[in-house]
This record gives C-alpha cells, structure tokens and sequence, in this order.
C-alpha cells in the first residue's frame, strides 16, 4: 500500500470493524428479540394451564390449602417429566480484530491493516475513499464543490451589464476630460506634486534638514549622495558613460535602459545583481548588455548586504523619481525632468520588432520615444485615477444590487472579484473606459505611434488584459476545481485548529 494511502487504509479497515460490529449487534438483537418472545409463550403457556387446574378444582368441589402437608407419595405421583427444549438460534461467532496495543509503531500498525484486510477480503489497492462515504454522503460532497469550489460561468442579467458600462463611461470620460499626454495632463501634474512632496517626505525621514533655494531638488540631490549606485551611467560616451556599450543612451532615456532603475521585482533584481557583482545592466538594441562598474556594499555579513542593497535600490528610485535636481524649480512651467519607468516597462527595449512611422522605428524605440516625452511612473500614477474610478464604481454598483435587489445579507455582498458575476461586470467596465481611451488616442494621434501611446491609459490597458485573462480561463476551466478557493478553505479550516 502506498504510502499517501496509508492513513485511507486504516481508516477502511475501522470502517470494516465498525460494519461488522454493527451486524453482530444486529444479530444480537435477533437472538434476544427470539428469546423474549419464546420467554413470553412459555409465560401465556403457564398461565392457561394454571387457570385450567384452577377449573377443575373449583368444578370438583376442592379447596386448596397451601397449609397443608403433601406426602412423598402423593408428590411423587403428581410429578411432570421434564423435556428439554432447544430453542433454533445458532451461536455467534467471535468477531476478527486487529493486532493493535499503545506501544506499537506506525509501521507496525500499518503492517496489521494489512493482514486484517488480507484475511477479510478488503482491497486496498482501489480508492478507499469512495468507499468510506455514503451513496448521500458523496452526493452532498460533490454538490458542495460544485457550489463553493469549482470556477463557474458568469450569470449577469442587463442591469450588472448596464452598471458595468455606466461605470467604464464614467471612467473613460475621466480619462478624455483630465489625461492626455503627459505635458499637458492635469492628473500628471497633481501627481508630480505628490511625487515631489514624497522624495521631501523620505529625504527628512533619512536626515535630511532643509537646504537653500527649491526644498525638492535640495531633497534629491541628498538622497543622491545618501543612495549612490554603481549603475547611474547616464549617456553611451563621456565621464559618466558607457564607452559606448549602450547605443542611443541619453540622460532623457537612462532610467528606462537600466534594469536596475525599474520600481519591480525586475528593477530589484538586477540592482541586487550590480551591486553585488560590481556591474552594471542595460538594455540595447534589444539586447542585455552588461559593463563592469566599481561599487561597495556595506555590511558586515551576506544578510546586511541584502538588506543594504534593497534599502540603497529604494533610496536611489526616490531620488529619481522628480527628476533630477538640477531642474530650476523656482522658474514657472518648469520642466518635469526624467523620472523612473512605469512597473516592467523596462521590458519593452526587449521587443525590437516592427517597423513604425516613417523612420521605420521598432517598438523598442517607439517605447524610449514615448517615455523621454514624459510618460513615467508619475504618469502611470496620475493614469491610477480613471481605472480606480471605474473599479470602485463597478464593485459598488454590484454590491448595492446584491443587498438591494436581490435582498442577500451583507456577508454575501462583499464585492470579492472572485465572483464570476462581478469578475464579468469589472471586464465590460475596464473594456467600456479603454474603448473610450483607444479611439481618443487613435483619433488624436493621426496615425503616429509615438502619440498614440502617450495619449494611451496603459494601466487601464494592462488592468483590462489581466481581467481579460481571467475571465478566459474561468470561461475554459468552467466546472473544473478551483484550487484557489480551496486552498483558501484549507487555510481556514487549519487556522480554526490551531486556534483550539
């Protein structure tokens, strides 16, 4: 019996104890129900013959006294043969058991299921646990996944796809009304100004004081000195270059050709990797590039390293992401500088295919163009607002159709995207805003590839993709287990034993 079985097994072999345990008493209960009743003829037997005899004598004129002596002969006339009486039930045999007692091992146990199973004809080699449970026992399990753990299908009616496409209008109006390209964008100035408020906010956190002139770039240009890196190359040639191992590479554009500046897992990575191996990553022309660059890590051991490396990863981004600090501040309509790239953005100098415009660009260099024009994270998050919008809407409107319309408590109205309904509904919102946004941005750009993704929500896009995603593997999957659900259930259930 394999090993994952085992436990299956001896419950199996428990189960077969506890049926035949069960048909003994059965015929116990046979054996005795025979005896009362025989017990009970015998009783009705004697007292038909004791009123008979009472018959006669009250015929016969005779009186019986208990106190009078009976004589030996008189007794002995009056005496009854006995005949024995075999009553027609068998003797029970004694049940089969298991070789068990407290101090025997696990294998030891394991070994004597098998031989009780052996001797009893129980196979084990089948799948014990069909036959553990109940015809009724198996059908309300299988209802019970089928109802709370398998992925299932999207059952909206008008109104969840009318709340849905209200609530991607509503966002998609945001989007023309305060988007745009990020120069002229007043979401992405808002966002400039919170991006700007928290490089102070970390720089004072770190020690910083205050300086002369403008508080920001004084702020940046202290956690440029706090959290310098060996991977800050700025242009392909010069002091602070690559000796023209990366192509094209400009103080606009520096960010987004090194890895290490991306706010990711990615970003995170290749940091850890220069400052560990004294490099420095880039992409070029499509292509990984890697140059030797001097660094020292603090740190007595490999753990500090670690913790140094990321804390010195964090503090550059934060000086990176206004700008630099030689941007004038004080002047009006000043320039927003070159922030950080957007989540994984990096990635795109990888995809070196197309040809586009009429320079022929790739997409790769699309993608530089369009982010040395303005679109980085202080973008990305200024882009934030219309998809929260039509998120919150969406997840809303769900939540007051369930409790209002169809009357569910509020325990089943918590707008959770693993409901199928609400997982369809966030699909049409989120394909309602980015229809919006891909025909303004399709109409505005005139064709040109560049414009086109300046005035592009890619958040929305990218949210609208990993709804889109899901909604496709629910669709494919659709009766299947879902084993998030049950991992879920799992985990609850292995909380609520800990907690006893």
């Amino acid at each position: 019996m394999a090993s994952k079985d085992e436990q299956a097994g001896a419950l199996l072999a428990q189960q077969h104890q506890l049926e035949a345990s069960e048909q003994r008493m059965a015929e116990l209960d046979a054996a005795l129900s025979a005896l009362h009743q025989h017990q009970a003829q015998n009783d009705a037997a004697l007292d038909n013959m004791l009123e008979d005899m009472q018959s006669i004598l009250d015929s016969c004129g005779i009186a019986f006294d208990e106190e009078i002596a009976i004589s030996c002969e008189v007794s002995r006339y009056c005496e009854v043969t006995q005949e024995e009486i075999t009553l027609g039930i068998g003797a029970l045999s004694p049940l089969a058991s298991l070789d068990f007692n407290e101090q025997m091992s696990w294998q030891a146990y394991i070994a004597s299921v098998e031989h009780y199973a052996e001797q009893q004809g129980i196979d084990l080699s089948s799948d014990p646990y069909r036959r553990l449970m109940t015809l009724s026992q198996r059908v309300a399990l299988e209802k019970r996944i089928a109802e709370e753990f398998s992925l299932k299908g999207a059952q909206c009616d008008k109104y969840d796809y009318l709340i849905a496409g209200t609530a991607g209008v509503i966002g998609g109006l945001i989007d023309l009304a305060f988007g745009g390209v990020p120069k002229e964008s007043q979401l992405t100035r808002g966002a400039d100004k919170l991006a700007e408020k928290a490089v102070e906010n970390f720089a004072r956190f770190n020690g910083w004081e205050g300086g002369r002139g403008n508080q920001t770039s004084s702020a940046i240009s202290f956690l440029e000195g706090k959290f310098s890196v060996n991977y800050d190359q700025a242009t392909s040639f010069g002091p602070n270059g690559t000796a023209g191992a990366v192509k094209h590479m400009s103080t606009k554009n520096h960010h987004l050709k090194s890895l290490a500046h991306s706010p990711c897992l990615v970003g995170l990575f290749f940091s850890i990797i220069n400052q560990f191996t004294q490099s420095a990553s880039f992409v070029s022309e499509g292509k990984l590039v890697t140059i030797s660059a001097e660094a020292e890590l603090q740190g007595h051991n490999f753990i500090a390293k670690i913790f140094c490396g990321v804390a010195n990863w964090f503090g550059h981004l934060m000086s990176d992401v206004s700008g630099s600090s030689g941007i004038d501040r004080n002047r009006p309509n000043y320039g927003r500088g070159s922030g950080i790239p957007i989540p994984f953005y990096n990635l795109l100098q990888f995809m070196e295919v197309g040809e586009f415009g009429q320079h022929r660009q790739s997409f790769a260099v699309v993608c530089t163009k369009v982010f040395e024009q303005g679109y980085d994270l202080r973008h990305g998050l200024g882009l934030c607002v219309p998809v929260l919008v039509t998120e919150l809407i969406t997840r809303l409107g769900w939540t007051v159709k369930q409790r209002c319309y169809h009357q569910k408590p509020w325990s089943e109205c918590v707008p959770l995207a693993s409901n199928p309904e609400l997982r369809r509904m966030l699909l049409v919102a989120h394909g309602s805003m980015c229809l919006i946004d891909g025909g303004e941005a399709a109409l505005r750009s005139g064709g040109d590839m560049v414009q086109f993704l300046l005035r592009t929500n890619l958040v929305g896009w990218s949210r609208f993709g990993h709804l889109a995603l899901n909604e496709m593997y629910a669709w494919y999957n659709a009766g299947h287990i879902d084993a998030e659900a049950v991992d879920a259930y799992l985990e609850g259930e292995y909380r609520a034993l800990l907690a006893c």
